[in-house]
């Protein structure tokens, strides 16, 4: 059973939560931070992207950028732009997209829910993209950007989001790409206590988005306990920042591919071997195909796109076989334009469904030669590879709309929250 808790959050206040949210550390590369960083001096990038505070010469990963991080933390709590509860809460969040809303429960998981796989994983994380983030959790002593997990839909889990939503937000506010964020408070015993009940008669839950900060979050965790060899397993440390929805919430958009070269086929045979591997073309020429059902792929070329379909003898019953991102690994991207491995491929790269076909496009045109616009992966097929105990290839999912990170921290000892001014 999961153990979810209440904790002692460190959160902006209400005036400065809009200028504090900031989009998660990795959806920008440095130039794009440093530029986020400039246009608003109290996002939240400034800490979880520290390396924007120094020249360009200063390498992302040198200490002194994990210092600073800390640095930063700790003035913007001096200065009291945070501030530290007094008491163990959860917080609310609701996110609205486009008319669209998903709410979930901000809270504490555990490590050893981790460790026990009560915490369901369906992707592979790579220990170099780990390092950075065990670094800046350890020397900042606090979880910065939240893990975004899924639990299966209770009705008594959302009588009491519900029942929560009724009361004043804490915070109401737009962000610049127009999500709208809010967020309540719940620090009534009783509520906490009811809380943590329903998550706990739960079986398990799942990481939705986040697998390289979880991973990390808890190899800090462990590396403390070894380091505390006479721990109590109440430290702060053996928990870190999630915010769990329903999976009946959650909204999963295409993680689409592109390509830097043909393998050394040139454009005919290179569309010849797609057909002979089991799909069937139709062009469609200067019409942006975005697949509608499952099976079905878009494909740009420079003469423009194409509508792949998958044949029958390419689809599988298997969790991990049968989804369209295995389906292009196995059967296109590895046998004919040799991506044998698309984490460390660098003529492979992954576009966000959120900036929709038009990007494709601008890769080919740019520095790509073929793009592929996917069918999104489903909560259900997430949970059923999860389930499994499998994982999917990576990149193949994108969640929107991105959690905010700096609107809740998780200080990692209790200490340091109480004697911070």
């Amino acid at each position: 059973m999961p153990k979810v808790t209440p904790f002692y959050g460190v959160r902006p206040t209400p005036e400065s939560a809009a200028h504090v949210a900031a989009l998660p550390y990795d959806v920008y590369n440095r130039k794009e931070a440093l530029a986020e960083v400039k246009r608003e001096p109290l996002s939240f990038l400034r800490i979880d992207r520290a390396e924007t505070q120094f020249p360009d010469e200063v390498d992302t990963y040198d200490p002194r950028v994990y210092a600073k991080a800390k640095e930063l933390l700790d003035a913007m709590i001096a200065d009291g732009t945070f501030i530290i509860e007094e008491t163990p809460c959860y917080y609310i969040y609701e996110l609205t997209m486009n008319n669209r809303s998903q709410t979930g429960i901000v809270a504490c998981s555990s490590v050893d829910d981790y460790q026990n796989q009560i915490i369901k994983k369906h992707e592979n994380t790579r220990e170099d993209k780990e390092l950075d983030r065990i670094r800046h959790v350890d020397v900042t002593n606090a979880h910065t950007g939240p893990i975004f997990l899924v639990y299966r839909s209770k009705a008594e889990l959302n009588k009491l989001v519900s029942d929560a939503k009724k009361q004043t937000p804490l915070y109401d506010f737009a962000s610049p790409d127009g999500i709208i964020h809010r967020v309540w408070r719940i620090s009534d015993k009783e509520t906490l206590a009811n809380i943590e009940a329903c998550f706990a008669s739960l079986s398990c839950t799942y990481i939705a988005d986040g697998h390289h900060r979880c991973a990390s979050a808890v190899k800090v965790g462990l590396q403390r306990r070894e380091a505390n060899p006479d721990y109590t397993g109440e430290e702060e440390w053996n928990r870190f920042l999630s915010v769990l929805f329903p999976d009946d919430q959650l909204f999963i958009m295409p993680y689409n591919r592109v390509v830097k070269d043909l393998n050394g086929l040139t454009p005919k045979s290179f569309l010849n071997a797609i057909e002979k591997a089991g799909f069937s073309i139709e062009y469609k020429g200067k019409e942006p195909v975005s697949p509608t059902q499952k099976g079905d792929f878009g494909m740009y070329l420079p003469d423009g796109w194409y509508l792949l379909t998958a044949r029958k003898k390419l689809h599988s019953d298997d969790p991990v076989k049968g989804l369209d991102v295995s389906i292009l690994q196995d059967n296109l991207l590895a046998p004919i334009l040799g991506i044998k491995d698309p984490r460390t491929d660098h003529r492979i790269d992954f576009v966000g469904g959120i900036r929709g076909l038009g990007e494709l496009e601008r890769r080919v045109a740019d520095d790509m030669t073929v793009a592929f616009s996917m069918y999104a992966t489903s909560i259900s097929e997430l949970l059923s590879v999860a389930d499994a105990g499998l994982l999917m290839p990576p990149k193949s999912t994108w969640f929107e709309p991105k959690l905010r990170s700096g609107l809740f921290i998780h200080a990692l000892s209790l200490l340091t929250a109480a004697k911070a001014p």
